[in-house]
């Protein structure tokens, strides 16, 4: 099957907890698109980069499966590698709150309630997509990684709500140098994964 915008490849799709960011401890259905090529040396789902590994499923199959709540949320992968519209305008048929979290490096498409852009230093975001971002979220794995911090949040508008994010693996090793950064930056909030610490999905 081909990939268009009635097709897509699909990673998982699964109902939990949203773990990060601006709206943490909320029940979503999360649908993670395979494929992206911006290859995050921490990324913790590298097995979703090659789209050719995962099921092609048409879109009204993927709607169809949503359930137990009505905040859906496409994550990858990256999802902006492939058309949105179809997805999120049959989403949004259903009444259903459809939240994005993307690198921005592609340019955007579909309709989206809530956008977190992710930016990454290999391949940054488009700058439409700077403008409307609700959520910038930078991963922290060094101390260089707050200086491309403070670099992204001058692009954002004064509305986006800015967070850090302790990559995993190095969190206690970290976790002073972003206490310490956002006590002299109170504009920065902590983001952290939720789900990990309480192993879950």
């Amino acid at each position: 099957m081909k990939i268009d915008s009635n097709n897509l490849p699909i990673m998982e799709t699964f109902f939990s907890i949203q773990g990060e960011g601006f709206h943490s401890g909320k029940s979503a259905y999360f649908i993670r698109i395979g494929g992206c090529d911006v290859g995050c040396h921490w990324c913790d789902v590298k097995e979703s980069w090659d789209h050719g590994k995962h099921e092609i499923v048409r879109v009204n199959d993927i709607v169809s499966k949503i359930s137990g709540t009505n905040l859906v949320i496409i994550t990858g992968g990256e999802p902006l590698m492939w058309d949105m519209t179809v997805l999120t305008k049959k989403i949004k048929k259903n009444k259903m709150v459809i939240h994005l979290e993307t690198s921005g490096a592609y340019n955007l498409s579909g309709n989206w309630d809530w956008i977190c852009l992710s930016p990454k230093k290999q391949k940054l975001p488009k700058k439409e997509i700077y403008e409307i971002a609700n959520e910038l979220k930078i991963i922290i794995y060094n101390k260089h990684d707050l200086e491309f911090a403070l670099e992204e949040s001058k692009k954002v508008s004064e509305k986006c709500k800015l967070f850090l994010q302790p990559e995993w693996a190095r969190f206690e090793k970290n976790k002073s140098l972003i206490f310490d950064f956002i006590k002299k930056n109170p504009n920065w909030n902590l983001s952290l994964q939720l789900h990990k610490f309480m192993g879950i999905d």
